[in-house]
């Protein structure tokens, strides 16, 4: 590619990006919900005991918070094949527009990736006592699902940013470990 791209990441990019980046911002991505709803069986869990990870659903009036990563222009082709790979469990590219928390080119139009509800891993919404009780039990190549949960809810809160969704459900998680 001949021009600089943005990725913008609200799981598991936040806290571990794993590719090479140029400047890393807080961004919100308007008329986004973040959802414990896409089923893992590649990092979180494993085929027959799926775990859960987040993807966007569209919703006109909700905002995500996330980090939004600008790729310089000579690694777009190296990172994107990575991010293809890493989300190949049922996530699609998709661009949108995210607000970055900083003064100048306050927004960008930024990749990332949803899983929507016509992909094979996807599990849909249920109530939050059934998620957490499936993450709990989940563990898969890249650890226990567990971790997943509470690594997204601290990076929320290390940068500041809201998200009800997945504080309630890092309560409910924690609450059982007793």
């Amino acid at each position: 590619m001949s021009a600089d791209i943005w990725i913008f990441g609200y799981g598991s990019l936040m806290w571990r990006p794993d590719f090479s980046f140029a400047e890393r911002c807080v961004g919100v991505a308007s008329g986004w919900s973040r959802r414990f709803w896409q089923g893992s069986t590649d990092h979180r869990g494993v085929p027959g005991a799926p775990g859960r990870v987040v993807t966007l659903e569209a919703r006109p009036a909700a905002r995500c918070w996330g980090l939004a990563y600008r790729v310089p222009a000579a690694e777009v082709e190296a990172v994107l094949g990575r991010l293809d790979h890493r989300e190949r469990g049922g996530f699609d590219r998709v661009d949108l527009d995210v607000t970055l928390r900083r003064d100048r080119t306050p927004t960008v139009r930024a990749i990332t990736y949803v899983a929507g509800p016509d992909n094979p891993n996807y599990l849909g919404p249920a109530p939050l006592f059934e998620i957490a009780a499936q993450v709990r039990r989940s563990v898969g190549p890249s650890g226990p699902n567990l971790e997943y949960a509470l690594q997204l809810a601290e990076s929320l809160r290390a940068f500041e940013l809201e998200d009800d969704h997945v504080f309630e459900l890092a309560a409910l998680i924690d609450s059982s470990r007793g």
